[in-house]
């Protein structure tokens, strides 16, 4: 039996947020490199993430003949999640100050699987065996491409790290969390308030800095600014609007993948063979979710 055209218009727009979670996902893993690139401080590249993406949305909100979303009462959930979005920057890079950035982003990465517990607690979202191996088999891969998490000490710093990482987890959480929230607001409207309190958070922490970018680096912060900052944020909260928290926390971990594939390409950082299982088995696990997803919607 031919499915009928609502049906069939309601599979290509959950297709189309699968792809904007997966673009999304990749966009986010350039900041990494654009932010090397730079040569510039964590706090000063989050803070220009951030204020320069706003500008774009804004401008784009504009030619697009959306101007009248600007103007507008922002909820107190994209007031809440810019919060989040810009604790889960700073307290990433604070962890990175007493831990590696391997085991920091081992600890976030786990992100995903808190949230779709959490998920399935606060929003009714089942978890069933397909979500489950998928989350699984991701995190199976991510274990193999960063690190172990080497033994905790009595070194206080450890501890500190680790207690900074915990705090982005939670943070990095609770924005899939308050996204996947019903919100009387246009994603555009959402994306430009949490660009725009994010910002404002880590204002102070920019001023601190007292860095003044050169040329060549205002067009690293442009990129930054309109690929992970616009773009990449821009996606994800559409995604987030149409997809299941595990559904988005899975692909999310092209994240890592990117991350490892432009060490690989720009900097010469070779796969090891755990690497490269790795980065198979993510792929297998957002394969997993893609297909489980398609076949929910088609039945």
């Amino acid at each position: 039996m031919n499915s009928s055209p609502v049906s069939n218009a309601l599979k290509v727009w959950h297709q189309g947020a699968i792809v904007f979670a997966l673009c999304s996902a990749v966009l986010m893993g350039t900041i990494g490199a654009l932010a090397q690139a730079s040569m510039l401080d964590a706090t000063t590249v989050t803070f220009y993430r951030l204020f320069i993406g706003a500008v774009c949305l804004l401008a784009y909100m504009v030619i697009t003949g959306k101007h009248r979303q600007i103007l507008h009462c922002p909820s107190k959930h994209n007031v809440i999640n810019g919060a989040m979005l810009a604790g889960f920057m700073v307290f990433y890079v604070e962890a990175i100050n007493y831990i590696n950035m391997a085991n920091a982003v081992m600890v976030i990465y786990l992100a995903p699987l808190f949230t779709a517990a959490g998920a399935h607690f606060l929003f009714a979202e089942k978890l069933n065996r397909f979500t489950l191996s998928a989350i699984v088999t991701a995190l199976m891969g991510v274990v193999f491409i960063l690190p172990s998490l080497s033994s905790l000490t009595d070194d206080p710093q450890q501890w500190r790290g680790y207690g900074f990482a915990l705090l982005a987890l939670l943070s990095y959480s609770s924005f899939m969390l308050v996204n996947r929230r019903s919100i009387h607001t246009t994603p555009y409207q959402s994306t430009l308030v949490q660009l725009i309190i994010g910002a404002c958070c880590l204002l102070p922490f920019a001023l601190n800095q007292a860095v003044v970018p050169s040329i060549e680096q205002w067009g690293w912060l442009l990129l930054i600014g309109f690929f992970p900052g616009f773009l990449a944020i821009l996606l994800a909260v559409k995604a987030l609007r149409e997809l299941p928290t595990a559904t988005f926390g899975t692909l999310a971990y092209m994240e890592p993948v990117t991350v490892v594939l432009l060490g690989w390409t720009l900097f010469s950082q070779y796969l090891t063979v755990d690497q490269l299982v790795g980065c198979v088995l993510i792929v297998i696990a957002g394969l997993i979710q893609t297909r489980y997803s398609h076949r929910s919607h088609v039945e």
